[in-house]
């Protein structure tokens, strides 16, 4: 027992500077060693994953800005399109409007000629019936002045030949 006595007491009481210089020259070392071969390759893979994370971020914003330059274009070409349309209503109304009213100026152009032609029908017709009549009544007035001459009539007897050739006259109608 005096020998586990005697370490105990140079562990209390004295400092043992060799072990310490060892200790330390050991954790240097060890430190060397995961510099080399632990932090260095750690800290590249850290670094090839932060370049790697932030190409992606880059390549991310890129295709946000690209996709949000596209929408604006197609809102563009899609107003582009609608005004285009609108224009297009706008001409096949006007057309529309200047149709109509070609067709109404024709209409009332070929009303008018109807309504003409019918009044210088009409207008030839009653001519040729006052010149049927005045035909008639010329021939009734011959037909009665030559019975006249034939006889002498008074009033009375006049009246009534008149009468009956005007019967007879509207009898062969």
């Amino acid at each position: 027992m005096s020998t586990n006595l005697f370490v105990l007491g140079a562990a209390a009481g004295q400092l043992n500077t060799g072990d310490i210089i060892f200790q330390l020259a050991m954790f240097l070392i060890l430190m060397a060693l995961l510099k080399k071969y632990a932090w260095g390759p750690l800290m590249g893979i850290m670094q090839n994953r932060e370049q790697h994370i932030a190409g992606e971020i880059d390549a991310a914003e890129k295709s946000r800005t690209e996709a949000q330059k596209f929408l604006d274009e197609q809102r563009e070409l899609l107003k582009q399109s609608r005004q285009e349309a609108q224009g297009l209503i706008e001409n096949a109304k006007k057309q529309a409007d200047i149709q109509r009213d070609e067709i109404l100026a024709l209409a009332r152009t070929e009303s008018d000629r109807i309504k003409e032609s019918a009044k210088v029908e009409i207008e030839q017709q009653k001519e040729q019936a006052v010149a049927a009549i005045r035909d008639q009544v010329a021939s009734l007035s011959v037909m009665i002045a030559s019975k006249v001459i034939e006889k002498e009539l008074d009033a009375t007897e006049q009246e009534k030949l008149i009468n009956e050739y005007i019967n007879e006259a509207g009898e062969g109608r």
